[in-house]
């Protein structure tokens, strides 16, 4: 799986948030998926994440502070 970079540049909106939705993401899957799981993703969680964010598989909203 390789990085949605195509998504990344066609992206309108606030990109810190998207980039803090996938990092966040990523964060949550490394911690969720177990070692049979990640294998299938070849450990490439940032990827997995970014492209469920950018395909709103997940939705996401920062919280205020």
């Amino acid at each position: 799986m390789i990085f949605p970079l195509r998504e990344l540049i066609e992206y309108k909106k606030n990109m810190y948030e998207i980039t803090a939705a996938a990092s966040r993401r990523s964060f949550q899957l490394s911690m969720l998926l177990d070692k049979e799981s990640k294998e299938d993703y070849d450990g490439k969680m940032v990827a997995l994440a970014a492209r469920q964010v950018f395909t709103e598989e997940v939705e996401f909203r920062l919280e205020a502070e």
